[in-house]
């Protein structure tokens, strides 16, 4: 079993739009023999690739759920998650990362880095993750690795460097100089299958010895046996690797390759690249909480005798039942085991255990610690940690990103409502990014998530696989409220009903907080309010943070201090204490000047240069900040911040703008104060729909 893990690589593929994550999949399954014929993303062939399981996929040519595979490449077991390019489905992302060993972080020669590759190299630092860099597309017209290669050092303080260099660029592309082994290396035959090496073309020899160099160099800091040998001109292929793995693990160094996914070049030596240098469970520490010793960190081994700890990352809706994805840590889990749930201490029975390649699964008896598998008919959540009850552990959650854009949806019809029902209590368990809710005064249903397509999407869904029919209302941004200034209060709350009334006095200040954070202080003296009533007072404090009273969205950024009170030896109660709480905060909320603050999206807009001026106009429309504005051969990079309430539709505005070449993302930045005459408008709005409803 121990080189079974040895041998065993978790790997994601993650980049920017477009960059051609799914392509390279399919070609990594075929060259390991997982398939045995290529089809391409938007399949003209109506077939569509293989990892773009999902109709809804194959139509838009995008990826929208990650999806999972396993294959094996000179005698190791590598298992691929293919993630999402757009910031709509950054949780996809998020969670395939958690749970994942090493990533290939995929950069176009063309395009370089973009926006999103700057969102996913920042959410594989948040995991820890060691990478490897492959630059696509050098077959394309204005590809230029070496350009990348700076933008990996300067945008994203990598330090990459250069494992391949190109022979020939754009239409002349046709294989890699190994800087490694010093080769020329072509692959020929229809799909690139036949790999023929060769002695480096003489024009290319300067080249070639120029970047070993530099690779030596690199490696060299990492390894004092490497050094000398390179004193000695000694170097041997093994040494060199060791060296160059010890790099990567500690993620000092990023390694550079360079290929073609869609002309079939370079990715045997990518796959090399990943047996070679990323790690094996066992090299990675993961750690969890301990839940009988106050939350301690506990480092997990990945020993598959241990207790088991496994964490579900993913579910997906079957026609079977519900699929969990699960990555397991430590020990491991067969058919038959009885698993406890951490979160709530649910026992569950695994009845089938199966391996997933895409939309297809084969069953298995067990897996083991470092395995990614599926298990079918267990009822959790994502992000639950599921334990053989030896132990109580739990694994730390992942980074959840809070929805920015809400729609309001209703059924069709009532023959539709129950299946709109059905649907929305799937999405909201499997994508914790999709939240829905009742708006109680006006009776809709209210669903949010991460962007535009985001919810376009999940509409979709609920129309194709729960047949319920939708009507869509206008998107909804999420505003929030927050105070300006310090104000006083000082309440009583007193209720006589007979027999034991409620009575609770607080006194004390609210001001404006740390950002979005909510900070409650007692520096009560005395015992004027009872320690055990503290409690009751910041609850009550805090059921009010839900609803500010300017228009009825959630207060942020608030700090609350109590330091004074008073309690009656009969009357008081922690429901007393709470109810003085919320009056005292009604009483100081509009002296402490509330303000509305919208959200603010970082966006950024990819075109080609003849559009530039029509960008930068429509986005100045649209209150927009502009940061940064870039110029890369002949395209054109705008960075800025814009209103989310000023961003409806702008997909449709750029394509017609830029004759369908330019392309935008679009990710949450921060709170920002919200102009006045706009504010005023929105109060009116609100106002009316709050009569509205009380019709």
């Amino acid at each position: 079993m121990d080189t079974g893990m040895k041998n065993l690589r978790n790997i994601g593929i993650s980049a920017h739009i477009d960059s051609g994550k799914t392509t390279l999949t399919e070609r990594i399954l075929y060259y390991t023999k997982r398939i045995h014929a290529i089809h391409e993303v938007k399949g003209k062939d109506g077939v569509g690739a293989k990892m773009d399981s999902m109709e809804l996929e194959k139509e838009r040519g995008i990826t929208i759920s990650s999806a999972a595979t396993h294959c094996a490449w000179k005698g190791y077991k590598i298992n691929i998650i293919d993630t999402p390019g757009h910031v709509d489905f950054t949780i996809e992302v998020e969670r395939a990362l958690r749970v994942l060993d090493g990533a290939i972080l995929v950069l176009c020669a063309v395009g370089g880095v973009q926006s999103q590759s700057i969102t996913v190299d920042r959410q594989m630092n948040r995991y820890r993750v060691p990478r490897l860099a492959f630059i696509n597309k050098c077959d394309r017209s204005g590809a230029n690795p070496f350009k990348v290669v700076a933008q990996l050092q300067e945008r994203l303080n990598h330090n990459a460097v250069l494992m391949q260099i190109p022979i020939g660029l754009e239409g002349d592309f046709r294989g890699v100089v190994d800087l490694v082994s010093m080769k020329a290396i072509t692959f020929e035959g229809p799909y690139g299958d036949d790999m023929k090496e060769s002695p480096i073309p003489s024009e290319l020899v300067a080249d070639a010895a120029g970047k070993r160099e530099e690779l030596l160099d690199a490696a060299s800091m990492f390894s004092d046996e490497l050094m000398e040998a390179v004193f000695e001109d000694r170097v041997t292929e093994d040494l060199l690797y060791d060296a160059l793995r010890k790099a990567t693990l500690s993620r000092k160094l990023t390694l550079v390759f360079l290929g073609s996914a869609y002309k079939n070049i370079g990715i045997q030596l990518l796959l090399d690249g990943v047996v070679r240098l990323l790690p094996s469970p066992q090299e990675v520490k993961n750690y969890c909480l301990d839940l009988d010793q106050g939350e301690k960190e506990i480092e997990l081994t990945s020993d598959p005798s241990a207790s088991t700890v496994a964490l579900a990352f993913k579910l997906e809706v079957t026609p079977y039942g519900q699929l969990t994805y699960i990555r397991i840590y430590q020990g491991s889990v067969g058919k038959g085991d009885e698993l406890i749930i951490s979160r709530s201490g649910k026992s569950i029975r695994v009845g089938r255990i199966v391996r997933m390649h895409a939309d297809e699964m084969e069953d298995i008896t067990k897996g083991y610690a470092g395995d990614i598998v599926a298990l079918f008919g267990v009822d959790c959540y994502s992000g639950d940690t599921l334990t053989d009850g030896r132990s109580n552990y739990s694994m730390s959650s992942m980074f959840i990103p809070e929805p920015v854009i809400s729609l309001s949806i209703s059924p069709k019809d009532s023959k539709h409502q129950g299946n709109m029902g059905k649907a929305i209590n799937r999405f909201t368990k499997e994508d914790p990014t999709f939240k829905s809710h009742m708006d109680p005064e006006s009776g809709e249903t209210i669903i949010s998530g991460m962007g535009e397509l985001h919810l376009d999407v999940y509409v979709e869904r609920m129309k194709r696989e729960f047949n319920a029919e939708v009507v869509t209302g206008m998107p909804q941004v999420a505003y929030r409220e927050a105070i300006t200034q310090r104000a006083d209060f000082d309440y009583v709350h007193k209720k006589q009903t007979g027999g034991a009334g409620q009575y609770g006095r607080v006194a004390g200040y609210m001001q404006p907080g740390e950002e979005g954070k909510y900070e409650f202080v007692n520096e009560v003296k005395g015992g004027a309010i009872p320690t055990e009533y503290i409690p009751a007072v910041d609850k009550g404090f805090q059921s009010c943070l839900k609803k500010g009273g300017l228009i009825g969205f959630p207060v942020i950024g608030m700090r609350i201090a109590v330091n004074d009170g008073q309690s009656h030896s009969v009357d008081s109660s922690e429901l007393a204490f709470s109810q003085a709480a919320v009056g005292a905060f009604r009483q100081a909320y509009m002296k402490a000047r509330p303000v509305i603050l919208e959200p603010i999206m970082k966006l950024a807009v990819e075109t080609p240069s003849e559009f530039q001026g029509g960008v930068l106009a429509s986005i100045n429309q649209r209150r927009g900040l502009i940061l940064s504005s870039t110029e890369d051969g002949n395209f054109n990079t705008v960075e800025a911040e814009v209103p989310l309430a000023e961003m409806f539709g702008y997909a449709t505005v750029l394509r017609s703008m830029t004759q369908g070449k330019g392309e935008f993302t679009m990710e949450f930045s921060r709170y920002a104060k919200l102009p006045d005459s706009m504010a005023e408008e929105l109060k009116k709005k609100q106002l009316e729909k709050t009569r509205g409803g009380k019709k």
